[in-house]
């Protein structure tokens, strides 16, 4: 089952979307694997302390992505292959690096100095 026990709130996104990704990036770095049983909607309500709404609504998102299914009655469980498991990864990459250069962008880093930057940072 996929503990959520180091999953940290954070002030800057909503909930549900912190959930998302946690999920995400879980499945990415193989912390979370295929076939995996999701915590239960009210579980992790009481875990997190926030409303079963918040968390109907992030494996709602979740199941229409197609990464965990759900019967009802039953658990929900995580369902990747492969290819969405890169898709995943690119996308989220992406969305990372978005925000990265638009950040240096906005300081008035040139490119240069943002890649010499990160071969630093990497190092």
């Amino acid at each position: 089952m996929i503990s959520f026990d180091d999953f940290i709130l954070q002030d800057d996104s909503p909930i549900y979307l912190q959930i998302i990704q946690y999920v995400k990036r879980g499945i990415v770095s193989g912390a979370i694997e295929n076939g995996e049983e999701m915590i239960s909607r009210r579980a992790l309500s009481a875990l997190l302390g926030v409303n079963p709404n918040t968390i109907q609504k992030a494996y709602h998102m979740l199941e229409e992505e197609g990464i965990i299914y759900s019967r009802t009655g039953a658990k929900s469980c995580v369902e990747v292959d492969e290819a969405m498991k890169e898709s995943i990864r690119r996308t989220l990459l992406s969305q990372d690096t978005l925000k990265w250069v638009q950040s240096m962008k906005q300081m008035g880093v040139s490119m240069e100095e943002a890649l010499e930057l990160c071969r630093e940072v990497w190092e």
